[in-house]
Protein backbone atom coordinates (compact mmCIF):
# COMPACT_ATOMS: atom_id res chain seq x y z
CA UNK A 1 0.00 0.00 0.00
CA UNK A 2 1.35 3.47 -0.92
CA UNK A 3 1.73 6.40 1.46
CA UNK A 4 -1.58 7.98 0.36
CA UNK A 5 -3.40 4.68 0.82
CA UNK A 6 -1.96 4.26 4.31
CA UNK A 7 -3.04 7.80 5.24
CA UNK A 8 -6.59 7.25 4.01
CA UNK A 9 -6.64 3.91 5.80
CA UNK A 10 -5.68 5.65 9.04
CA UNK A 11 -8.43 8.23 8.46
CA UNK A 12 -11.02 5.47 7.97
CA UNK A 13 -9.87 3.66 11.11
CA UNK A 14 -9.89 6.92 13.06
CA UNK A 15 -13.43 7.71 11.91
CA UNK A 16 -14.63 4.29 13.02
CA UNK A 17 -12.84 4.57 16.38
CA UNK A 18 -14.24 8.02 17.16
CA UNK A 19 -17.74 6.94 16.07
CA UNK A 20 -17.56 3.96 18.41
CA UNK A 21 -16.24 6.17 21.22
CA UNK A 22 -19.03 8.73 20.77
CA UNK A 23 -21.79 6.13 20.75
CA UNK A 24 -20.21 4.19 23.60
CA UNK A 25 -19.87 7.35 25.66
CA UNK A 26 -23.62 7.84 25.56
CA UNK A 27 -23.71 10.97 23.43
CA UNK A 28 -27.28 11.02 22.01
CA UNK A 29 -27.19 10.04 18.34
CA UNK A 30 -30.91 9.37 17.82
CA UNK A 31 -32.94 6.26 18.50
CA UNK A 32 -30.95 3.11 17.73
CA UNK A 33 -32.91 0.78 15.45
CA UNK A 34 -32.92 -3.02 15.54
CA UNK A 35 -30.36 -3.14 12.71
CA UNK A 36 -28.01 -0.79 14.57
CA UNK A 37 -28.93 2.29 12.55
CA UNK A 38 -30.01 5.62 14.04
CA UNK A 39 -32.36 8.38 12.93
CA UNK A 40 -30.61 11.21 11.10
CA UNK A 41 -30.78 14.58 12.87
CA UNK A 42 -31.07 16.16 9.42
CA UNK A 43 -33.91 14.13 7.89
CA UNK A 44 -35.13 11.56 10.46
CA UNK A 45 -34.17 8.84 7.96
CA UNK A 46 -32.21 5.78 9.17
CA UNK A 47 -28.42 6.01 8.80
CA UNK A 48 -25.53 3.99 10.16
CA UNK A 49 -24.03 5.03 13.47
CA UNK A 50 -20.73 5.62 11.67
CA UNK A 51 -22.40 8.05 9.25
CA UNK A 52 -24.26 9.79 12.06
CA UNK A 53 -20.96 10.41 13.85
CA UNK A 54 -19.31 12.06 10.87
CA UNK A 55 -19.21 15.82 10.58
CA UNK A 56 -21.15 17.56 7.78
CA UNK A 57 -19.87 20.17 5.40
CA UNK A 58 -21.67 23.46 4.80
CA UNK A 59 -20.73 24.73 1.36
CA UNK A 60 -21.45 28.07 -0.31
CA UNK A 61 -23.09 27.67 -3.74
CA UNK A 62 -24.30 30.32 -6.22
CA UNK A 63 -27.72 30.94 -7.71
CA UNK A 64 -26.32 32.82 -10.74
CA UNK A 65 -27.92 31.64 -13.98
CA UNK A 66 -24.49 31.12 -15.57
CA UNK A 67 -23.45 28.88 -12.65
CA UNK A 68 -26.22 26.31 -12.99
CA UNK A 69 -26.29 23.43 -12.34
CA UNK A 70 -24.40 23.02 -9.09
CA UNK A 71 -22.65 19.72 -8.39
CA UNK A 72 -23.47 17.76 -5.25
CA UNK A 73 -26.31 20.07 -4.22
CA UNK A 74 -28.94 17.31 -4.31
CA UNK A 75 -27.03 15.66 -1.45
CA UNK A 76 -27.83 18.61 0.83
CA UNK A 77 -30.13 17.48 3.62
CA UNK A 78 -30.75 21.11 4.57
CA UNK A 79 -30.48 23.90 1.99
CA UNK A 80 -30.55 27.58 2.90
CA UNK A 81 -31.08 30.45 0.47
CA UNK A 82 -30.39 34.04 1.57
CA UNK A 83 -30.19 37.37 -0.26
CA UNK A 84 -26.85 39.03 -0.93
CA UNK A 85 -25.74 42.32 -2.41
CA UNK A 86 -26.89 43.04 -5.96
CA UNK A 87 -30.35 41.59 -5.18
CA UNK A 88 -28.99 38.11 -5.92
CA UNK A 89 -29.34 35.24 -3.45
CA UNK A 90 -26.81 32.58 -2.53
CA UNK A 91 -27.14 29.08 -1.07
CA UNK A 92 -25.61 27.24 1.86
CA UNK A 93 -25.82 23.46 1.40
CA UNK A 94 -25.48 21.28 4.52
CA UNK A 95 -24.31 17.85 3.35
CA UNK A 96 -23.73 15.03 5.81
CA UNK A 97 -22.85 12.21 3.39
CA UNK A 98 -20.24 14.11 1.37
CA UNK A 99 -17.47 11.53 1.75
CA UNK A 100 -17.99 9.93 -1.68
CA UNK A 101 -18.64 13.02 -3.82
CA UNK A 102 -15.81 13.69 -6.28
CA UNK A 103 -17.01 17.12 -7.49
CA UNK A 104 -18.76 19.59 -5.18
CA UNK A 105 -19.57 23.15 -6.24
CA UNK A 106 -19.18 25.44 -7.82
CA UNK A 107 -18.12 27.26 -4.69
CA UNK A 108 -18.59 30.96 -3.97
CA UNK A 109 -17.68 33.39 -1.23
CA UNK A 110 -19.26 33.58 2.20
CA UNK A 111 -20.93 36.41 4.13
CA UNK A 112 -20.94 37.01 7.89
CA UNK A 113 -24.60 36.04 8.34
CA UNK A 114 -24.06 32.56 6.91
CA UNK A 115 -21.71 31.71 9.77
CA UNK A 116 -24.33 31.50 12.57
CA UNK A 117 -26.56 29.60 10.14
CA UNK A 118 -23.78 27.09 9.47
CA UNK A 119 -22.63 26.73 13.08
CA UNK A 120 -26.02 25.30 14.05
CA UNK A 121 -24.70 22.10 12.46
CA UNK A 122 -21.02 22.46 13.53
CA UNK A 123 -19.81 21.74 9.98
CA UNK A 124 -16.60 22.20 8.10
CA UNK A 125 -17.47 25.44 6.29
CA UNK A 126 -16.35 25.41 2.64
CA UNK A 127 -16.20 28.72 0.75
CA UNK A 128 -14.13 30.71 -1.72
CA UNK A 129 -13.22 33.85 0.21
CA UNK A 130 -15.60 36.34 1.76
CA UNK A 131 -15.90 39.96 2.91
CA UNK A 132 -14.27 42.04 5.61
CA UNK A 133 -17.42 41.98 7.77
CA UNK A 134 -16.78 38.30 8.57
CA UNK A 135 -13.14 38.84 9.56
CA UNK A 136 -13.39 38.32 13.32
CA UNK A 137 -15.76 35.36 13.22
CA UNK A 138 -14.27 33.35 10.36
CA UNK A 139 -10.81 33.54 11.93
CA UNK A 140 -12.00 32.48 15.39
CA UNK A 141 -10.55 29.29 16.85
CA UNK A 142 -13.87 27.41 16.95
CA UNK A 143 -14.54 27.85 13.21
CA UNK A 144 -13.15 25.12 10.94
CA UNK A 145 -13.24 26.40 7.37
CA UNK A 146 -11.70 25.68 3.99
CA UNK A 147 -11.30 28.63 1.63
CA UNK A 148 -10.03 28.76 -1.92
CA UNK A 149 -8.67 32.27 -1.40
CA UNK A 150 -8.18 34.79 1.44
CA UNK A 151 -10.90 33.85 3.86
CA UNK A 152 -12.42 37.28 4.33
CA UNK A 153 -11.68 38.74 0.91
CA UNK A 154 -9.23 41.50 1.77
CA UNK A 155 -7.07 39.29 3.95
CA UNK A 156 -6.87 36.29 6.23
CA UNK A 157 -5.61 32.77 5.76
CA UNK A 158 -6.30 30.41 2.85
CA UNK A 159 -6.98 27.16 4.74
CA UNK A 160 -6.98 24.21 2.38
CA UNK A 161 -6.74 26.41 -0.73
CA UNK A 162 -4.49 23.92 -2.49
CA UNK A 163 -7.27 21.32 -2.60
CA UNK A 164 -9.74 23.43 -4.57
CA UNK A 165 -9.67 23.09 -8.35
CA UNK A 166 -11.06 24.91 -11.37
CA UNK A 167 -12.60 23.47 -14.53
CA UNK A 168 -12.43 24.79 -18.08
CA UNK A 169 -16.13 24.45 -18.95
CA UNK A 170 -17.09 27.70 -17.22
CA UNK A 171 -15.47 31.06 -16.69
CA UNK A 172 -14.38 32.26 -13.25
CA UNK A 173 -15.86 32.78 -10.73
CA UNK A 174 -18.26 29.99 -11.69
CA UNK A 175 -15.71 27.16 -12.02
CA UNK A 176 -14.25 26.50 -8.55
CA UNK A 177 -14.81 23.08 -6.95
CA UNK A 178 -13.55 20.67 -4.33
CA UNK A 179 -13.92 16.92 -3.83
CA UNK A 180 -14.32 14.67 -0.81
CA UNK A 181 -10.69 13.54 -0.94
CA UNK A 182 -9.55 17.16 -0.88
CA UNK A 183 -11.74 17.93 2.13
CA UNK A 184 -10.34 14.91 3.99
CA UNK A 185 -6.70 15.74 3.20
CA UNK A 186 -7.09 19.45 3.99
CA UNK A 187 -8.85 18.66 7.26
CA UNK A 188 -6.06 16.26 8.23
CA UNK A 189 -3.41 18.88 7.57
CA UNK A 190 -5.31 21.59 9.44
CA UNK A 191 -6.18 19.39 12.41
CA UNK A 192 -9.95 19.59 11.84
CA UNK A 193 -12.05 16.81 13.29
CA UNK A 194 -13.90 14.77 10.67
CA UNK A 195 -16.27 13.62 13.39
CA UNK A 196 -18.88 15.59 15.28
CA UNK A 197 -17.43 17.71 18.07
CA UNK A 198 -19.45 16.97 21.25
CA UNK A 199 -18.62 20.37 22.73
CA UNK A 200 -20.31 22.14 19.80
CA UNK A 201 -22.60 19.62 18.14
CA UNK A 202 -26.35 19.65 18.81
CA UNK A 203 -28.09 16.28 18.62
CA UNK A 204 -31.53 17.93 18.58
CA UNK A 205 -32.49 20.25 15.74
CA UNK A 206 -35.84 19.67 14.06
CA UNK A 207 -38.76 17.90 15.70
CA UNK A 208 -40.04 15.21 13.34
CA UNK A 209 -43.57 13.85 13.23
CA UNK A 210 -44.21 10.22 14.01
CA UNK A 211 -46.03 8.74 11.02
CA UNK A 212 -46.19 11.97 9.04
CA UNK A 213 -47.75 15.42 9.38
CA UNK A 214 -50.53 16.52 7.00
CA UNK A 215 -51.22 19.75 8.95
CA UNK A 216 -54.86 18.61 9.15
CA UNK A 217 -54.74 19.21 12.91
CA UNK A 218 -54.72 22.97 12.21
CA UNK A 219 -58.07 22.86 10.43
CA UNK A 220 -58.79 26.14 8.64
CA UNK A 221 -55.47 27.47 9.92
CA UNK A 222 -53.70 25.39 7.26
CA UNK A 223 -54.17 26.68 3.73
CA UNK A 224 -53.56 24.97 0.38
CA UNK A 225 -50.03 25.35 -1.01
CA UNK A 226 -49.53 23.57 -4.31
CA UNK A 227 -47.24 26.31 -5.65
CA UNK A 228 -44.83 28.34 -3.51
CA UNK A 229 -43.52 31.30 -5.52
CA UNK A 230 -40.55 33.13 -3.98
CA UNK A 231 -40.13 35.70 -6.76
CA UNK A 232 -40.91 38.55 -4.34
CA UNK A 233 -38.27 37.24 -1.93
CA UNK A 234 -35.63 36.35 -4.53
CA UNK A 235 -36.51 38.40 -7.63
CA UNK A 236 -33.37 37.44 -9.58
CA UNK A 237 -33.67 33.67 -9.29
CA UNK A 238 -37.47 33.62 -9.00
CA UNK A 239 -37.09 30.46 -6.93
CA UNK A 240 -40.30 28.45 -6.67
CA UNK A 241 -41.69 25.07 -5.65
CA UNK A 242 -44.31 22.78 -7.14
CA UNK A 243 -45.95 20.21 -4.90
CA UNK A 244 -46.18 16.62 -6.13
CA UNK A 245 -48.94 14.80 -4.25
CA UNK A 246 -47.68 11.43 -5.53
CA UNK A 247 -44.56 11.52 -3.37
CA UNK A 248 -45.38 14.39 -1.00
CA UNK A 249 -42.41 16.51 -2.08
CA UNK A 250 -41.91 20.09 -3.21
CA UNK A 251 -39.76 20.30 -6.37
CA UNK A 252 -37.56 23.38 -6.69
CA UNK A 253 -37.25 25.61 -9.74
CA UNK A 254 -34.74 28.36 -10.43
CA UNK A 255 -34.66 30.86 -13.30
CA UNK A 256 -37.91 29.41 -14.60
CA UNK A 257 -36.83 25.78 -14.85
CA UNK A 258 -36.01 22.79 -12.69
CA UNK A 259 -33.04 23.26 -10.37
CA UNK A 260 -30.90 20.16 -10.82
CA UNK A 261 -27.64 18.59 -9.67
CA UNK A 262 -24.89 18.43 -12.28
CA UNK A 263 -23.64 15.13 -10.86
CA UNK A 264 -26.86 13.15 -11.32
CA UNK A 265 -29.39 15.39 -13.10
CA UNK A 266 -31.85 15.12 -10.21
CA UNK A 267 -34.22 18.01 -9.53
CA UNK A 268 -34.00 19.27 -5.97
CA UNK A 269 -36.97 18.11 -3.90
CA UNK A 270 -37.91 18.73 -0.27
CA UNK A 271 -40.37 17.31 2.23
CA UNK A 272 -40.31 20.59 4.16
CA UNK A 273 -40.11 24.22 3.02
CA UNK A 274 -39.65 27.02 5.57
CA UNK A 275 -39.80 30.77 5.02
CA UNK A 276 -37.98 32.53 7.87
CA UNK A 277 -38.58 36.30 7.98
CA UNK A 278 -35.50 38.03 9.37
CA UNK A 279 -34.52 41.58 10.30
CA UNK A 280 -31.84 42.96 7.98
CA UNK A 281 -29.94 46.10 7.04
CA UNK A 282 -27.63 47.37 4.31
CA UNK A 283 -24.11 47.92 5.61
CA UNK A 284 -22.48 50.13 3.00
CA UNK A 285 -22.68 51.69 -0.46
CA UNK A 286 -21.54 48.42 -2.03
CA UNK A 287 -24.81 46.90 -0.91
CA UNK A 288 -23.43 44.38 1.56
CA UNK A 289 -26.17 43.17 3.90
CA UNK A 290 -26.52 41.93 7.44
CA UNK A 291 -29.22 39.67 8.87
CA UNK A 292 -30.22 39.26 12.52
CA UNK A 293 -29.88 35.50 12.75
CA UNK A 294 -30.40 35.40 16.52
CA UNK A 295 -33.88 36.62 17.47
CA UNK A 296 -37.06 35.67 19.28
CA UNK A 297 -39.67 37.91 17.65
CA UNK A 298 -39.90 37.10 13.93
CA UNK A 299 -42.26 34.91 11.97
CA UNK A 300 -42.54 32.90 8.77
CA UNK A 301 -44.35 29.99 7.13
CA UNK A 302 -44.05 26.21 7.08
CA UNK A 303 -45.04 24.23 3.96
CA UNK A 304 -45.50 20.48 3.77
CA UNK A 305 -47.83 17.94 2.12
CA UNK A 306 -49.52 20.61 -0.02
CA UNK A 307 -50.49 22.92 2.87
CA UNK A 308 -48.93 25.66 4.98
CA UNK A 309 -49.23 27.38 8.35
CA UNK A 310 -47.94 30.57 9.93
CA UNK A 311 -45.00 30.07 12.30
CA UNK A 312 -42.55 31.94 14.54
CA UNK A 313 -38.88 31.17 15.15
CA UNK A 314 -36.26 31.60 17.86
CA UNK A 315 -32.47 31.32 17.98
CA UNK A 316 -30.35 32.39 20.95
CA UNK A 317 -26.73 31.94 19.85
CA UNK A 318 -24.47 30.78 17.03
CA UNK A 319 -24.40 27.08 17.92
CA UNK A 320 -27.99 26.94 19.14
CA UNK A 321 -30.37 25.43 16.57
CA UNK A 322 -33.19 27.60 15.25
CA UNK A 323 -36.53 26.42 16.63
CA UNK A 324 -39.80 26.85 14.75
CA UNK A 325 -43.22 27.12 16.47
CA UNK A 326 -46.85 27.17 15.42
CA UNK A 327 -49.22 29.91 16.58
CA UNK A 328 -50.14 27.83 19.64
CA UNK A 329 -46.54 27.94 20.82
CA UNK A 330 -45.83 24.30 19.99
CA UNK A 331 -42.69 23.32 18.09
CA UNK A 332 -43.72 22.35 14.56
CA UNK A 333 -43.34 18.72 13.53
CA UNK A 334 -41.51 18.27 10.25
CA UNK A 335 -42.00 15.38 7.89
CA UNK A 336 -39.16 12.94 7.35
CA UNK A 337 -36.93 14.11 4.51
CA UNK A 338 -34.94 17.12 3.31
CA UNK A 339 -35.65 20.71 4.33
CA UNK A 340 -35.29 23.98 2.41
CA UNK A 341 -35.09 27.23 4.40
CA UNK A 342 -35.41 30.68 2.82
CA UNK A 343 -34.04 33.34 5.17
CA UNK A 344 -36.17 36.19 3.84
CA UNK A 345 -35.96 39.93 4.31
CA UNK A 346 -38.90 40.43 6.64
CA UNK A 347 -41.05 42.59 4.38
CA UNK A 348 -40.86 40.12 1.49
CA UNK A 349 -43.48 37.36 1.29
CA UNK A 350 -44.14 34.26 -0.80
CA UNK A 351 -46.97 34.00 -3.30
CA UNK A 352 -48.88 30.83 -2.52
CA UNK A 353 -51.34 29.09 -4.84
Amino acid sequence: MGRAGKKLGRVTMALALVAATIVGAGVPMGTVQADGEVKSVYTNEPVSQAQASQRPIAIMMPTDKAAQPSYGISQAKVLYEIMEEGNISRQLAVIDNWQGIEKIGNIRSCRAYYIPVATEWDPILVHFGGVVYMKDRISAADINNLSGTSEYGVGGARPGAGYFFRTSDRKAPHNAYIGASGIIKASQELGYSLNIRPEHYNTKHFTFAEGGNTLDQYGAGAAVANVVDLSQIFPYTKSSFNYNAADGLYYKNIHGKAQTDGNNGQQLAFANVIIQHTKWAQLDKKGYLTFQNCDTTEDGYYFTRGKYIHITWRKGSDYEPTRYYDDNGNEIQLNTGKTYIAVAQKERNPIVK
